[in-house]
């Protein structure tokens, strides 16, 4: 309120013409026009976080400042949401505003409707870190979100109506049945088989829950998985493994394949995308890609194939994650390719190399996991058959 007090206010007055009763808080780091009153002001905001606004508006730490405002408007934001309170969030910012509204909202429940209107939302390097794994809609302003001119308004009036629409729209409530539900990584070089496990175990009274494996979305499932959400998981493409050890794109964080171990749920793991790389052709280094097979997706995304020495890190990777199981695992793993580009006539396909990997597996895994080779490709009937077998087998117990 100290920078947007009128651009706030002003979708304040737009919220209630629409019908909502909107609740202002006010992540100022300073003191503010006191004739901006809110209704949870930042000196209440600073208190949450174990401080004081006269401490915050005083120090020159702005990392610290940050991380104890949003701390406090977390838990306020949190509360109101545990009241019944908040059906829809929207925060109006520039770079800094906006990391701290993102934060905040970050913290809010899987389903709320949360808009963030920033004039920061496609600075590369930091669009990521506005969504993480949130649902967040961010609504990128364009123009800078300073005085209320006809276009500024235009674009305060039309989030406004977005929130408003969702808060009170005929939405279903993301509920999770937390004795059926299973989540499942997938991507497009795996997708037939996913839909078709998804499919089958639909029929037989799962719910499935698709997670892209791109790093963020296995990521949420991982944090999904850790509040104990589902009952099992089906982990067709856990790349993102190998991804981490070596700081590419679908690199998913240290935590990846661990959840479901720790909440001791039955897991079944594959091989999607593991054999393959994908580094940053901005950031990699040329060597990198010197001698590499290759597949090329798109024009943006390309696949690299992962060399012997790096399957058998990663295989190590694996085995180190899933022997600290609590839970039944069983590994599959399909003999013709581990993709839908994996297959022969691809520059990229090498089963004997891809052999490395499960050889390698076999002799790490404890006795309790089983590790199934499956003569077909990952995207073939066959092996989508032999996945909703043991997911039934498993799940049922």
């Amino acid at each position: 309120m100290d920078t947007k007090g009128s651009e706030v206010l002003y979708v304040r007055d737009l919220l209630r013409d629409l019908g909502g009763r909107p609740i202002l808080m006010d992540l100022s780091m300073r003191h503010g026009d006191p004739i901006l009153s809110c209704d949870v002001p930042s000196e209440e905001v600073a208190e949450a976080g174990g401080s004081t606004l006269e401490a915050v508006a005083g120090s020159k730490d702005m990392t610290a400042n940050m991380e104890i405002m949003t701390s406090g408007a977390s838990s306020a934001a949190r509360r109101l949401v545990d009241e019944g309170r908040v059906q829809g969030v929207i925060g109006v910012g520039g770079c800094t505003g906006t990391l701290m509204i993102a934060a905040v909202f970050q913290s809010l429940p899987f389903g709320l409707p949360k808009v963030i209107v920033s004039s920061a939302a496609a600075q590369p390097g930091l669009s990521n870190q506005f969504l993480k794994t949130s649902d967040i809609m961010l609504f990128h302003s364009v123009i800078e979100i300073a005085g209320l001119s006809d276009p500024v308004r235009n674009v305060l009036e039309r989030a406004a109506c977005a929130v408003i629409a969702m808060a009170r729209g005929p939405v279903v409530v993301p509920l999770f049945d937390r004795e059926r539900a299973i989540a499942m990584t997938m991507m497009s070089p795996c997708e037939r088989t996913a839909r078709s496990v998804r499919l089958a175990l639909e029929k037989e009274g799962y719910e499935v829950i698709g997670f892209h494996a791109n790093g963020v979305g296995d990521r949420a499932m991982e944090e999904m998985v850790a509040s104990g959400l589902f009952s099992g998981v089906i982990d067709l493409a856990p790349g993102a493994v190998g991804e981490h050890l070596y700081g590419y794109m679908r690199d998913a964080g240290p935590l990846r394949l661990e959840s479901a171990g720790r909440m001791a749920i039955p897991q079944i793991i594959s091989t999607c995308g593991v054999n393959h790389a994908t580094p940053s052709k901005s950031r990699a280094s040329p060597r990198l890609w010197t001698g590499r097979r290759k597949y090329d997706l798109d024009r943006f995304r390309t696949w690299l194939r992962v060399t012997p020495d790096e399957l058998r890190q990663i295989s190590e990777a694996f085995a180190e994650k899933l022997n600290r199981s609590k839970g039944p695992v069983k590994v599959l793993v399909p003999l013709k390719g581990w993709s839908s580009i994996d297959s022969p006539g691809s520059p990229t396909y090498d089963p004997n190399e891809d052999a490395v990997f499960v050889a390698g597996l076999r002799s790490m895994l404890g006795k309790g996991i089983e590790v199934i080779e499956v003569d077909a490709n990952m995207e073939s009937p066959e092996f989508a058959q032999t996945v909703v077998g043991t997911a039934l087998e498993m799940f049922s117990q």
